[in-house]
């Protein structure tokens, strides 16, 4: 199971990897394919609609047929997602290719805490979710200069087609060397519908809908363009700003996981590490034409604090029942995956909008956005009811 749980973490830095790439790849694809920046959102928000969606269907099928099957026949569609990019002669492909990648990445790391949790001490959980998510990051990092540099030197197909080849490789291992688990009595009684029934869980699918994207939309969607537009940053300037962001992300998630050994102090640790990033946000929307330096380390604490989701996972996994964690577990990812891809469809539209205003101001609206739908999320998960612990 370890070994399987090594092949989880790789399709999981795969999955952060493609949900980032497209950014790097973009010059190219509008020169080669002539897309449109409408039709580059539009197939990145693909990738978070259909990674969102499958996050029930993943959870019903750990439950009642296991991981083995699951992931070992979903990953797979993430090599034939990244072929059909790689071999795209215009925008209708590339948008397939990303649906199906986030097909194939939608169970890597569900199924891996599904796995840990049913196989190790609860005490650990926490700390095991932020490595992982930490190491994940190393897939967010290589999709900004290494990446590039990879296009450059060998153009965007051969790089594409050198990660479909390397995605079936992580596929076939997956299925090969993925175990089966007991199974849990009762596994095959209820539902979805009874979790979402249980009012004690509602504020916690708050703090999940809003505790990863305002750092995963602003590295993945806004740093570029914020970085051109206001301070004139050219192509290695704004790759070297999405690897600041990607360190700290992953920085952060470790030091999260870490945190988690406070056990009684989890709920404070939450609260104050957002409520830091949102003043981060904020601090951006005062002041977004500050000046670069400035703006990388308010970027860089968004980084850093935006990035509770392994805490909070491992916060509402103890108010699941044990034969529904699958469904449990990936019910709180679809929250979290699901607000990343609405809150990029709207802040474009916010962008859009306020069209022929200053660059300054369109991202201060962008950055406004983030940080008051943060602050609705905490209000939300400081006020609600709690579970007894």
């Amino acid at each position: 199971m370890r070994v399987g749980l090594i092949c989880l973490v790789l399709a999981y830095v795969l999955s952060q990897f493609y949900r980032a790439f497209l950014a790097v790849l973009t010059p190219s694809l509008v020169a080669d394919l002539h897309m449109t920046a409408e039709q580059l959102a539009l197939a990145s928000n693909l990738w978070f609609v259909a990674f969102a969606l499958m996050q029930l269907p993943v959870g019903e099928a750990l439950d009642r047929v296991g991981p083995r099957l699951t992931v070992g026949t979903l990953l797979f569609f993430v090599a034939a997602g990244a072929a059909l990019f790689a071999s795209a002669n215009g925008p209708g492909a590339i948008m397939a290719g990303m649906a199906l990648i986030g097909i194939g990445c939608a169970p890597a790391l569900m199924t891996a805490y599904f796995v840990y949790a049913r196989n190790y001490p609860t005490a650990v959980f926490g700390t095991f979710a932020g490595i992982v998510a930490g190491l994940g990051s190393l897939g967010n990092v290589a999709s900004a200069l290494p990446f590039a540099w990879a296009v450059e030197a060998f153009g965007w197909r051969m790089s594409v087609w050198g990660l479909a080849a390397l995605s079936l490789a992580i596929s076939i291992a997956t299925a090969a060397l993925m175990r089966d688990l007991p199974r849990v009595e009762g596994g095959h009684s209820g539902s979805l519908l009874d979790l979402l029934r249980d009012r004690r869980l509602w504020p916690l699918f708050a703090m999940m809908a809003v505790c990863y994207y305002p750092a995963a939309a602003l590295r993945d969607l806004w740093v570029g363009p914020y970085a051109r537009d206001v301070f004139g940053y050219g192509d290695d300037r704004i790759g070297q700003l999405t690897l600041v962001m990607a360190v700290t992300m992953g920085i952060g998630n470790f030091v999260y996981g870490l945190l988690d050994r406070y056990k009684p102090q989890r709920r404070a640790i939450i609260l104050w590490g957002n409520l830091l990033c949102a003043a981060g946000i904020l601090a951006l929307w005062v002041w977004p034409d500050t000046g670069p330096v400035p703006a990388i380390a308010l970027l860089g604490v968004v980084g850093l604090f935006g990035t509770s989701f392994p805490l909070v996972m491992a916060y509402g996994k103890g108010d699941l029942p044990k034969a529904m964690l699958g469904r449990g577990v990936t019910l709180l990812n679809f929250f979290g995956i699901g607000a990343t891809g609405i809150a990029q469809a709207a802040t474009g539209q916010i962008y859009e909008a306020s069209s022929g205003s200053p660059a300054p101001d369109r991202f201060a609206l962008v950055f406004l956005f983030f940080g008051l739908t943060l602050l609705a999320g905490l209000a939300a998960f400081a006020l609600g009811r709690r579970k007894a612990r």
